[in-house]
C-alpha cells in the first residue's frame, strides 16, 4: 500500500465527472488499499479516486463502524433533511454547513464488481453523499449553506482534539 497525493481546490481534475470502472482486477484493489491508507493518514471519513488525481467511479467511506467501498455508486433513494458540518481533505481548513439527506440508499458494486444495495443514516448518508458529489465533479461547498468563521473551526477543532479524534 502507499500513501498517495491528495489534490487540492486548485486543480481542475476536480471538477470533471468520473468514468466508470470497467476492470475489477488488482489495480482497481490496489487503488482503493492506496485510498484507504491515504485517508486513514490524513484523519479523513472518506475520499473519492478523483481526489487522488483518478477519473474513476469509486469512493470509500469509514465513520466509524468499517471500511465501505463503492464502486460505480448511484443514489436510488434519499429522504429526511440534515445540516451538518462538513469539510474535504482536498480543501484543507475550510468547512462550512451543508444540507443532505438524513437517509440513503445507494446502489453500488464491490471490489470484485458485484452489485449491492446500501442504505446510511445521519453521518454515513453525509458521507456518501459527499463523496459521490465528487465523482460528479461537485464540491461540499457548492451545496454550503454557510462557511463556517474562523472561531467556529478553531472550537469544532479543540473539541476535536478534548474527544481524542484530532
Amino acid at each position: 500500500m502507499a500513501i498517495r497525493k491528495i489534490v487540492t481546490e486548485e486543480d481542475p481534475i476536480l471538477r470533471k465527472t468520473s468514468r466508470p470502472v470497467q476492470k475489477f482486477d488488482e489495480k482497481l484493489w490496489q487503488i482503493l488499499d492506496d485510498m484507504k491508507e491515504t485517508m486513514d493518514k490524513a484523519n479523513g471519513v472518506g475520499l473519492a479516486a478523483v481526489q487522488v488525481g483518478l477519473l474513476r467511479r469509486a469512493v470509500i467511506v469509514d465513520v466509524g463502524d468499517g471500511l465501505v467501498e463503492l464502486i460505480n455508486p448511484e443514489i436510488l433513494e434519499e429522504d429526511g433533511e440534515q445540516e451538518g458540518q462538513e469539510g474535504c481533505l482536498s480543501l484543507p481548513q475550510q468547512w462550512a454547513l451543508v444540507k443532505r439527506p438524513n437517509h440513503v440508499k445507494v446502489r453500488a458494486q464491490n471490489r470484485r464488481g458485484a452489485w449491492r444495495i446500501l442504505e446510511a443514516e445521519g453521518l454515513k448518508a453525509r458521507a456518501f453523499c459527499h463523496e459521490i458529489d465528487h465523482l460528479d465533479g461537485h464540491l461540499f461547498i457548492d451545496r454550503m449553506t454557510r462557511r463556517l468563521s474562523e472561531e467556529e473551526i478553531r472550537r469544532m477543532q479543540e473539541d476535536r482534539v478534548q474527544k481524542g479524534k484530532g
